[in-house]
């Protein structure tokens, strides 16, 4: 089995990774001005999609160019954001044709922006391909036999068994060991030759979650009954429901505004690919909606309550209008509920107390405070994984320490490596 990395090699954004010539998994991009693709663009036989994240699903639409007309394969849930991310990105891009390809072409710049790596037209050719599967469904994709196994990641992430006849690879794409309030954990260990790891947490440790958990909601309380506003910017995909459903669980209201509006909506159409349900719906009942109409977001902004919103690193969507209304109080809070990248305002606030935003530096007043509600393993269940795979050689990818964490397995006993961005890698 040939196994070459386009993109997620010895970083986190835009994986990518094509087997044998013929099957595509993931074609994602990386968010920035530019904005950052796979260094090829292939043409495969078959796509397959672990799940609905932008550096995972971002670029999906662009193989579809010209006569181009690869299957896409995925989970329910996951073809409907890739959509709706799709969507958003033509929104936020523009759509006057194809200014950024899938590769390593270059990019036109337009107005100061950068154009979409897609048009119109290829999302809609994105549903005419589309084939959806469920967990542990094993089905044909160019000449392979692939398999889908829950990650516990976000609503329809899956692990990828790829099976050539000879050799049977293990895609961990992103995953999570321990149970969310949305999701039940990763448990599925199949049989496989060589395993594809994540490592995005390899050196963390995470805080048990019922404790994250306890001191947030400590923290909401004690600001509202003090008669503070707090604004929870989260992630649309995953996190904001997760928010939800923490909220509805400790009888706390709440607003909900941005994307995660829509994503909620979504995903209780689709009721197996969540943990429970019923914890959903009631998080969903006891959430309002924002619209957004006349001037409704500054009078929220000016009430004792909180706000679940996007974006989750303050770099857009409605809390461009919450935080300027609330940041000069220091009873209010804003509480940070997943990573901060390097350069984001989110994490300029957390370390320097000031943020642009919206085009602003504004210095904060408020209480800024951070929450590890991640998605993803900690080393400690990395390694959980992995302990099923001693035998079979590991690539690791999709971190900052690809190399490192490689080395630290290798000390352990097990056979890993860290291929480099577009290097081939062949397992007999």
């Amino acid at each position: 089995m040939d196994i070459r990395f386009l993109g997620g090699a010895r970083e986190v954004g835009r994986s990518a990774i094509l087997v044998n010539d013929r099957l595509l998994l993931d074609y994602g991009m990386l968010t920035g001005n530019p904005p950052q693709f796979p260094v090829d663009t292939p043409e495969p036989d078959a796509v397959v999609v672990s799940h609905g994240h932008l550096d995972h699903v971002g670029a999906v639409p662009s193989l579809l160019s010209g006569d181009r007309r690869p299957p896409i394969h995925w989970t329910p849930p996951t073809r409907e954001l890739a959509l709706t991310l799709a969507r958003d990105t033509l929104k936020l891009r523009g759509i006057s044709g194809r200014g950024a390809t899938g590769g390593s072409q270059g990019q036109r710049r337009r107005g100061g922006t950068y154009d979409c790596p897609f048009t119109e037209e290829e999302v809609r050719r994105v549903t005419q391909v589309s084939e959806t599967h469920s967990y542990r469904e094993t089905f044909e994709a160019a000449g392979h036999e692939v398999t889908f196994y829950n990650a516990g990641h976000i609503p329809g992430s899956a692990h990828v068994l790829i099976d050539d006849g000879d050799t049977r690879l293990f895609y961990t794409a992103d995953f999570h060991t321990d149970d969310q309030r949305l999701v039940s954990a990763s448990t599925a260990r199949p049989d496989a030759d060589v395993v594809i790891c994540e490592s995005t947490y390899s050196d963390v440790e995470h805080e048990r979650r019922q404790r994250i958990e306890k001191r947030f909601v400590e923290s909401v309380r004690t600001a509202v009954w003090e008669g503070g506003t707090v604004v929870v910017p989260a992630f649309a995909i995953g996190r904001t429901q997760e928010m939800l459903l923490v909220c509805a669980a400790n009888d706390i209201d709440c607003y909900v505004d941005g994307m995660g509006k829509q994503v909620t909506k979504m995903l209780r159409r689709h009721p197996e690919f969540v943990r429970d349900e019923d914890a959903l719906r009631r998080a969903k009942s006891n959430a309002r909606f924002v619209t957004g109409r006349d001037g409704q977001r500054r009078r929220i902004a000016k009430q004792n309550t909180v706000i679940v919103t996007t974006s989750g690193m303050l770099s857009g969507g409605p809390a461009m209008t919450y935080v300027p209304e609330i940041r000069s109080n220091p009873t209010n809070k804003i509480t940070l509920t997943g990573y901060q990248v390097e350069g984001t305002p989110g994490r300029d606030l957390l370390e320097r107390g000031r943020a642009e935003i919206d085009g602003r530096v504004m210095p904060v007043s408020a209480q800024v405070e951070w929450y590890d509600f991640s998605a993803h393993a900690d080393r400690d269940g990395l390694l959980e994984l992995l302990s099923a795979y001693r035998e079979a050689p590991i690539l690791v990818n999709h971190g900052d320490r690809c190399e490192l964490f490689a080395d630290e397995l290798n000390d352990d006993g097990f056979d890993a490596s860290a291929p480099e961005l577009g290097e081939k890698v062949t397992v007999n």
